[in-house]
This record gives structure tokens, C-alpha cells and sequence, in this order.
């Protein structure tokens, strides 16, 4: 059989790491993202740790990780949307509107319903009908 790629390996990582947060089993989970970004580097795996920081009110550490997506791949929507989500919960709206609206103009977003409801939910907590 052929020695797994970094690529590959890396892909492995995540899948794993996504399995464990999905059980909540954050620590491991974070230490699997932290090796698939060591193998290769992904918008993906960074966004997802940061995820995973957020599950645990780790917030700062979560939009770092997002900055660390976004350097990587700025065409992903993703980290984009969860900043702006994380700067919601840290009561930092205003702030958090124009990361809000840099998600919709990603090219690489699956979910654009995120963004467009974070962006309901920005407008409505600062009564902007």
C-alpha cells in the first residue's frame, strides 16, 4: 500500500477530529485539528478548531483561528461568518456586522443562510429595522 500524502493524512486528521467534536470530546477533538493543520494546512481545519474553541468559551481563540483560515484560503466564507458570530456573543455587534456581510461575498460559502441570519440577528439586536 502507498504512504499516505501529508494531504491525505491531513484530510484523515480532520475527519477524525470532526467525529470526536461531534461527540463532544473537545480536547481530542482539538488536538486531531491541530495535527491535521501541522500535516497541511486548510482554511478548513483551522475554521473547525475554532469551532471546536467556541464549544468550549474559548472565543478569542476561536476568531484567532478564524484570522488563521482566512490567511490561508480568503475566498472561504466560513471563518468570515463566525467571527462576525463570535463577536456577537461578545456583545460586539457593530463589529461584527462587516465581517457579516465579507461572508456573503466570499466565493467559497455553502451555507449563505448563515451569514444572512447572523446579519437578522445583529440588525435586531440593535433594533435597525
Amino acid at each position: 500500500m502507498a504512504e499516505e500524502t501529508r494531504q491525505e493524512r491531513a484530510i484523515r486528521l480532520f475527519q477524525e477530529a470532526y467525529q470526536h467534536q461531534m461527540k463532544k470530546e473537545l480536547d481530542e477533538a482539538v488536538e486531531l485539528y491541530k495535527k491535521s493543520i501541522e500535516a497541511y494546512p486548510t482554511a478548513e481545519a483551522h475554521t473547525f478548531l475554532g469551532w471546536t474553541y467556541s464549544w468550549m468559551g474559548r472565543i478569542d481563540d476561536a476568531i484567532a483561528e478564524c484570522l488563521k483560515a482566512i490567511d490561508v484560503d480568503p475566498s472561504f466564507g466560513n471563518p468570515y461568518n463566525d467571527i462576525g458570530s463570535y463577536l456577537m456573543i461578545k456583545r460586539q455587534v457593530d463589529a461584527a456586522i462587516p465581517w457579516l456581510e465579507r461572508a456573503l461575498q466570499a466565493p467559497r460559502y455553502e451555507s449563505y443562510c448563515y451569514p444572512h441570519m447572523n446579519l437578522g440577528r445583529a440588525y435586531e439586536s440593535k433594533r435597525d429595522w
